[in-house]
Parts: structure tokens; sequence; C-alpha cells
């Protein structure tokens, strides 16, 4: 037995069984929302595979290599079952999940009639909107009140009166509206501590965007909370001090789909041959409402921050100046209508060989935007619930593995490499179960251990 065997000793975790029906509440209940609802009532059904989620397809390696178990992840950790999934939700169109999936048109009408009477039983409550930090959209399903704080109470009675309505015995609330406008996370005393942004909400100060409303709401009550955009919503000091006061487990931020997760897989191997990089152009083409969005300059530069941010944190240029220290990165999005959630990623990448000689890789992903983010959506929904049934609070960065930008401590560097994050996320779950991290050494299968 190696070191790092006793290293994570006595942090196995007593986790509480997942008895009882979890609420699923989703802020933005359009083209990701309504893939994931009815994806889950299929694959209950039986009528389709849960393809894309780690959690309900992926084993996990337990033991050494000459003798190892690979059970089920689903198996392994208590997780609750897909069966047991309540959905409910806030959108600023009225259309009930029936008519979002058919308007969203990521899943074929057909393969919906299956599932059309529980799709239709699911109908968004109005939501909190800010035409100032989506400008690309408005609706007629939207809350009215004096202020925030009056808004975020009227989702924490959304969420009283829906727990109530169905029973549910635990809830998770997951991000899934659109992007907003770019904001810095020190541009605004409001952001914080837990006091300054109580006192914002109550003066209905500008600076506070729908999301971290949301965000607001549901960590108050205990909820455990995830961003699947890469809106500020959580990820500022007054709510991860919130969440630890609160003992609310929470992650984000942005899902990770489609071109970064090409990126995530790509620089990794690139910077593990020490191969040099020059440049990294990358376009997008997507016609779904996210792509109108992001059409808005400043709902483009909050994806663009996101995006741009992973390779730097791979490729470590201060640390490898020859290979990674002047590349040149340059992300485009553009909305283009006939696609619709068929989204297409290209990438050119310019790279440097032994005597500095030049090199390129192409890469062309199409890829459906929402049929990679339901599973992600899927995941962090449930890997949350058993956080907060562990005892886990705060900062999820186990869970980096899903986002664009994963949230950390802020004097942390986040990791980007999808293989870390991979290892991260696996040996997090084999220490709360009391099993053995796997580091991949293999010494003492050719050495005699002390």
């Amino acid at each position: 037995m190696g070191a790092s065997t006793y290293e994570y000793r006595g942090l196995e975790k007593e986790i509480t069984p997942p008895e009882g029906r979890l609420g699923v509440l989703l802020p933005g209940m359009g083209a990701v929302s309504s893939t994931l609802i009815a994806g889950v009532h299929l694959v209950s059904a039986g009528l389709a595979h849960p393809l894309g989620s780690v959690t309900q397809m992926a084993r996990i390696r337990l033991g050494k290599r000459d003798n190892p178990s690979y059970p089920l992840i689903r198996e392994f950790v208590p997780l609750a079952d897909l069966k047991d999934l309540v959905f409910g939700g806030w959108d600023i169109f009225p259309d009930n999940c029936y008519q979002s999936a058919l308007t969203c048109g990521v899943i074929d009408k057909t393969t919906l009639q299956a599932v059309k009477e529980d799709l239709e039983a699911i109908k968004p409550w109005p939501a909190v909107f800010d035409h100032s930090f989506v400008k690309k959209l408005s609706g007629p399903n939207v809350k009215q009140a004096a202020s925030k704080m009056e808004l975020a109470e009227q989702v924490m009675r959304d969420i009283e009166d829906f727990k109530r309505r169905k029973g549910l015995d635990r809830l998770v609330m997951c991000w899934c509206g659109s992007t907003e406008a770019y904001q810095d996370v020190n541009t605004h005393p409001a952001f914080q501590t837990i006091e300054s942004l109580e006192d914002a909400l109550k003066e209905n100060a500008a600076v506070i965007p729908p999301s971290m409303i949301y965000a607001y709401a549901a960590i108050s009550m205990g909820i455990p909370y995830a961003n699947g955009s890469p809106n500020l919503s959580a990820d500022v000091p007054a709510l991860v001090a919130l969440a630890a006061q609160n003992r609310v487990p929470i992650a984000g931020k942005d899902f990770k789909t489609g071109q970064t997760l090409i990126k995530t897989i790509i620089a990794p191997g690139l910077k593990a041959r020490m191969l040099g990089l020059s440049g990294w152009f990358s376009s997008n083409i997507l016609g779904n409402r996210d792509g109108e969005v992001l059409d808005d300059p400043q709902s483009f530069r909050s994806k663009e921050v996101t995006k741009g941010s992973v390779l730097d944190s791979i490729l470590q240029g201060d640390l490898y100046p020859e290979l990674y220290g002047d590349f040149y990165h340059k992300i485009r999005i553009e909305y283009y209508p006939p696609r619709g959630d068929a989204k297409e990623g290209w990438d050119n990448i310019d790279i440097r060989g032994w005597l500095d000689q030049p090199m390129q890789l192409k890469i062309d992903f199409l890829c459906r935007d929402s049929i990679l983010a339901a599973p992600v959506a899927l995941d962090v929904i449930l890997f949350l619930d058993l956080a907060r049934r562990a005892g886990m609070s705060g900062i999820q960065e186990w869970l980096s593995f899903y986002f664009k930008s994963p949230m950390c401590r802020p004097d942390l560097t986040p990791v980007n490499d999808l293989f870390a994050q991979d290892k991260k996320l696996r040996n997090t779950l084999r220490i709360i179960r009391g099993e053995e991290v796997i580091d991949h050494s293999g010494l003492d299968y050719y050495e005699d251990a002390d």
C-alpha cells in the first residue's frame, strides 16, 4: 500500500440514502431543460438510453489492476433514481414543457409523443427577468415586484408550494437559462458580503442579475445550486459565504458541451507531448435561443471569457514560455437560425513541433447543443444531491469536469484539463466511499513493496 492510501483515510462520508422524491428546479425551461426532462421520462420508461450521462452509463474502477472491480457509478454511490425526479421551473414564455420541446426542435415530435402527457403537465412559473441583462429576448410570463428581494421571496414561495404540492423530500436547483450580460466580480461592493448583497436586493440595485436572485433564493433555503451558464450567479464572495454558512453545495459555471469539451481533450494532449502552440481560432454557428442571446455583444462577452480561460489554465504559459507564452486565441460565435440546435464548432489549431516546424490541426464538430448539455445537467443535479446527503458544502470543485469555468477557491487556479478533472471526480467518489484513490503510478507491480 502506498502513502496515498492513508492520506485520505477517515474522509469517508456517512451518506443519507436517497429516499423519497427529488424536486429539480430549473430556471429557464427552454431547449436544455425540455431536452433533459423529456430524456429522463423516456429513459425511465425504457424507451431510450441515457448516453452522455456519466452517472447513468459509466463504471468506476476499484482496487488494483491485478484484482479490479468495475461497478456502475450509480451503484457505487447512492444516487437518486431517475423515476424519483420531479421537475418544475420558471420561464419568460408560458409554454408547457411539451410545447417548449416542440418549439426548440431538439427531439422529434414522434419521439416526444410517448411522453407528451408527462411534459404537458409541467408548466413554468412566471420568471424573474431583467431585459438589461438579456437584450435579445422578451416574454410575457414575468414576475413583478417593488424590489429584487421581493422577487427572491416570490421564488422562495414558488419553491415551497412546489415542494408541498408534489410531496418532495429534497430539492436541487440548476440554472439552465440564458447567458446574461458580462459583469466583473469586483465591480460592485454588493457582491462582497451576505449583508451587502441583501441590502442591494432590498434597494433594487441594478447590478444584481436574475440568475443571482435565483441563486440567493436557493442557497438561503438550503437547496444545492448549480449554474449552467457563464453568468456570475453564485460565483461571488457573498453567495459562496452563504453556501458555507448554510451548509449548501454549489457548483458552476457554464456547462462544458461542444467546442470547449474538444479543447479540454486536445490541449492536454498537446501539452503532454510538449508540442508548441502558435494560434487557436475557434468559430461557432448555432441557431437556437442561446445563439440569439449571444448575438448581443455583452452576452457574448460572458461566454467569451469562460471559453477563453480554458487554454491558459491548461497550457500554463508562465511555466512553458517557449511553447505557450505567446499564442493567439480567437473565439467567434455567430447566430445562424437555419441550424437551430445543431451547433457547428470549427477549430483551426496552429502547432509547432521539433525544431519549431509548423503543423496544423483542423477540427469540425457538428454537434447538438442541448443533446450534449442535458446529460451534463442531469449528472450535476444528481451529484449535488449526493453531496448534500453526504454533508458536503460550499464549492464542489470535484464537479469541474462539467464546466467551462469551474468555481474554485479564489486563491487557486481552476483545473480545466478534462482528464485531470475526470480523475478528481472519480477519486472524490472513491474517497467518500472509503475506497483507495487510484494514481496509476504502477511501481508496486514491479518492485517489492516496503
